[in-house]
């Protein structure tokens, strides 16, 4: 299918910009009607397969209750045991953790109560892992899923992140094997998270080979892991994939997929083939100095991303249009100087409006979020701060 690169998905409603009236401090606002055309983009080119909301990508536990009532999105990728804890105990009924935790005390407090040990599943690779699991668990059995290393290895050169121990079947069949004589785990699922496939803007035909080549591996490599673990365990689950790469030909051997950016489509995420994915999620900052007429200064704005430090990683002020950052500034905790012709028509109190380059990460700075349509707010949700949660 020949679809439109991520960045050509279509423009905000003009009305976005007048929905938030004068604010002393920053805010963070969804655009539902972009929001939603993410929910069905998504779910068309996952093309059947069901898709596990990544919440690290969201936060906001309001937004992920409704999209777990949407079709075609089913359980929730958390990114803390605390987290899965937490979502279960509020009636999410299917969280599978990311990563491994040493979490001991939510691990027990998960496997001493009967519902929550059959709706929480934890990820392991090591068997250190399972011996903190079956440690906490006592008496009872908890679910584990192993994750196995997804990266591209060609010769010494590793192409993805550095994640798992498990690589090849035989470390996966491995690791199943010894799995089975901890008695207080029980090996459910298999997780294959192909970052530098699902991660990475195709951003020139050097990145599109290494994509490219990687999913050709891993179509053969799925399907053998799976196998090899099959002789030891009775698999409920195999997660694949990400935001990126939902539209991939995935075979059999995958039974979910998983994703959650492309509901808030952050910066990182344009530029990308084979998506029409929209801007979704903003935050808006007063302008509160005008040091001089071509430079605007806002309160705060200064939420960096995490990953490998760069422009990349900063937020983008994209109305009005015809705003950068200082080269010598930067984003700034109180302070954010901006520069360019729109700057001059720009007065204090007035409003400018930045994408925030990941998703959910934006919204450990806001209490809430507010939900716009038709250029006004028709709701406001906690998010995990509002909520008072914080996971790490």
């Amino acid at each position: 299918m020949n679809r439109p690169r991520g960045d050509r998905g279509g423009r905000p409603d003009p009305s976005l910009w007048g929905a938030v009236g004068p604010v002393g401090a920053p805010v963070a606002v969804l655009d539902l009607a972009a929001y939603e055309h993410n929910l069905q983009e998504m779910r068309a080119r996952a093309a059947g397969l069901p898709i596990r909301l990544a919440s690290k990508s969201i936060r906001v536990r309001g937004l992920i209750e409704q999209v777990l009532r949407e079709p075609g999105y089913q359980g929730v990728l958390a990114y803390s045991a605390a987290e899965a804890g937490w979502l279960a105990q509020h009636g999410a009924d299917d969280v599978l953790v990311a990563y491994p935790t040493v979490d001991a005390a939510v691990v027990a407090e998960v496997a001493a109560d009967a519902e929550l040990r059959e709706r929480v599943t934890f990820m392991a690779d090591l068997p250190d892992h399972l011996r903190i699991l079956q440690r906490a668990a006592g008496e009872h059995v908890v679910r584990v899923c192993l994750d196995v290393d997804s990266s591209l290895d060609l010769g010494p050169a590793h192409l993805g992140v550095h994640r798992s121990s498990v690589h090849t079947p035989r470390e996966a069949a491995e690791f199943a094997r010894v799995a089975q004589g901890f008695a207080g785990v029980r090996l459910v699922g298999l997780m294959f998270y192909d970052a530098q496939i699902a991660g990475m803007q195709d951003t020139g035909p050097a990145i599109r080979l290494v994509k490219r080549k990687s999913a050709e591996d891993l179509r053969v490599r799925r399907r053998e892991v799976r196998a090899a673990v099959e002789q030891y365990a009775e698999l409920e689950l195999v997660n694949a994939g990400g935001t990126g790469s939902l539209h991939a030909d995935w075979d059999y051997s995958v039974t979910e997929l998983a994703a959650g950016s492309g509901l808030f489509t952050p910066t990182l995420f344009d530029g990308y083939d084979g998506t029409d994915l929209r801007p979704a999620a903003y935050f808006a900052s007063p302008v509160v100095r005008k040091p001089r007429s071509d430079i605007a200064v806002t309160f705060s704005g200064g939420y960096s991303a995490s990953g490998v430090a760069g422009p990349s990683r900063t937020p983008r002020p994209v109305h009005p249009e015809g705003l950068h950052l200082l080269r010598t500034e930067g984003a700034g905790e109180v302070q954010t100087p901006l520069r360019g012709g729109a700057a001059r028509q720009l007065a204090v109190g007035d409003l400018v409006w930045f994408r925030h380059a990941k998703a959910g990460e934006m919204c450990e700075r806001f209490n809430e979020i507010l939900l716009v349509r038709d250029g006004a707010i028709t709701d406001r949700l906690a998010t995990y701060r509002g909520e008072g949660q914080n996971f790490g």
